[in-house]
């Protein structure tokens, strides 16, 4: 059974940071691009970040270039992802997201989706 667990929300401040991790099993973790995705009230969800198999290639939103960094541990099975300089718009539920693809930034892409995570951060 493939799992994907993604604690490590939370309310912040605004400039504040968060790391959110997600912990993956039931799959072969190096054969997945993982990516992250998140779904603010009354939006669509939206691409936040994507890592490959290997981790050589990675893609951000601009909404979050040069704040938000993605990492993984395949060796670990976990994917990261590190906000800084959170703002209010940050303010979503976030979901961790496997795809037996190279990379991807579109959520029909991935196969496996994490139960979700709530980051607000307030102004």
């Amino acid at each position: 059974q493939v799992q994907l667990v993604d604690p490590g929300g939370g309310l912040v401040q605004a400039g504040d940071s968060l790391r959110l991790s997600c912990a993956v099993s039931g799959l072969t973790f190096s054969n997945y691009a993982m990516g992250w995705f998140r779904q603010a009230p009354g939006k669509e969800r939206e691409f936040v970040a994507t890592i490959s198999r290997s981790g050589y290639s990675i893609d951000y939103a601009d909404s979050v270039k040069g704040r938000f960094t993605i990492s993984r541990d395949n060796a670990k099975n976990t994917v990261h992802l590190q906000m800084n300089s959170l703002k209010p718009e940050d303010t979503a539920v976030y979901y961790c997201a496997a795809g037996e693809v190279t990379l991807a930034t579109i959520d029909k892409e991935y196969d496996y989706w994490g139960q979700g995570t709530q980051v607000t951060v307030s102004s």
